[in-house]
């Protein structure tokens, strides 16, 4: 497996958004804890009390009403990654998944606004395949390690290197990067993306651990780049084989942007969704996620019965997507993600080469 450095990443181009007369400010609305808001949002409680303490309900209530009655007001939809806390996952959000489930559902909306909780790629994925609607991030601040690793000329590059070779993206790129790209994929269909495309060599771009993940699963040449999760890459092999010496009936599983000795540890190794359904599906007595902190969370909301061990590694750039940055974007329509065409023209067909991948 050929091995690159990363370069530096480049400063986006930074567009200046629309002015439409729609999406006018509103004020902003009582966010005092009433007895209303209780009985309107008990429903919702009961969906994570197992996660949530009581004691904290009083605070995040009047924001989960705010927000949901707003984005009737906008006629918008709420977009949630696995690795989104609680709150915002099961009771803001109208549609909630790894990478691949939010690109594809992203195309089925038929809202005027889309508001991504997640990181910024996600984000300009969204408005990738949805050109037409307005699609807002609740914190511009909120990017990746890993997309930040590698840019669209890095690959211009690689491709005077390697001639000929077809280059497959991580959806976890910025739009710039997707469009020197022959198609996308995510942690879910990374090796069916791989074999699609009926090469002997593939440049695998850019993570690193998920990349020596595909090439153990493929007979297909992988080549790779220096990118990593700075989530994921924190775990080790040693502290896994710690926590199964001081228990040996727990069950470990993985995401495949872990290193290689994480990966040998794991019981099973699978994407966000795919690890969410092996835990719904097996109901483990006990289980230990090697991933981002929330995804515990989340699941732990659905399968009270089954107890999580958790090594905890937070992703900060997800952490900065909170309950009341959400009701500011609806208020204020903020902060809009826009894309140059040109750009946007060239990414969209890498990403809609993946999403329409016949399984």
């Amino acid at each position: 497996m050929t091995m690159l450095e990363a370069t530096p990443d480049i400063a986006r181009k930074v567009l200046k958004p629309s002015v439409n007369p729609r999406f006018a400010p509103l004020p902003m609305p009582s966010l005092d804890y009433t007895d209303a808001v209780a009985a309107e949002t008990a429903h919702l409680y009961e969906r994570v009390k197992t996660v949530i303490p009581a004691i904290e309900w009083p605070v995040m209530a009047p924001y989960i009403k705010a927000i949901n009655d707003l984005k009737k007001v906008r006629n918008a939809v709420i977009l949630a990654h696995n690795y989104q806390t609680p709150e915002i996952y099961h009771c803001v959000a109208d549609i909630v998944g790894d990478s691949l489930q939010l690109a594809k559902e992203a195309t089925k909306t038929d809202a005027d606004v889309i508001v991504q909780c997640g990181v910024h790629f996600m984000a300009e994925t969204s408005k990738l395949l949805n050109p037409d609607k307005v699609v807002l991030i609740p914190d511009m601040r909120a990017g990746c390690s890993l997309a930040a690793s590698i840019t669209g000329a890095d690959i211009r590059l690689l491709r005077e290197r390697y001639p000929g070779v077809p280059v497959v993206t991580y959806v976890n790129t910025s739009a710039d990067v997707k469009a020197e790209s022959d198609m996308c994929c995510t942690s879910s269909n990374a090796v069916e993306v791989v074999e699609s495309l009926g090469a002997d060599t593939v440049m695998f771009l850019p993570d690193q651990y998920l990349a020596s993940w595909v090439a153990s699963q493929t007979k297909v040449k992988i080549i790779s780049w220096a990118g990593a999760c700075e989530v994921h890459e924190r775990f080790t092999g040693a502290e896994l084989r710690a926590y199964r010496e001081a228990d040996p009936t727990i069950q470990i599983i993985a995401h495949p942007e872990c290193p290689p000795d994480v990966i040998a540890e794991a019981d099973f190794t699978g994407s966000t969704a795919k690890m969410a359904d092996w835990v719904k599906t097996r109901r483990p007595t006990k289980v230990l996620m090697v991933t981002e902190c929330s995804m515990a969370s989340n699941v732990a909301a659905e399968v009270p019965d089954v107890e999580f061990i958790r090594p905890c590694n937070l992703c900060p750039h997800m952490k900065r997507i909170t309950l009341p940055r959400i009701l500011d974007s609806l208020l204020y329509m903020k902060d809009e993600i826009l894309v140059d065409p040109m750009v946007a023209a060239k990414a969209r067909r890498a990403v809609e080469r993946m999403v329409n991948l016949k399984s």
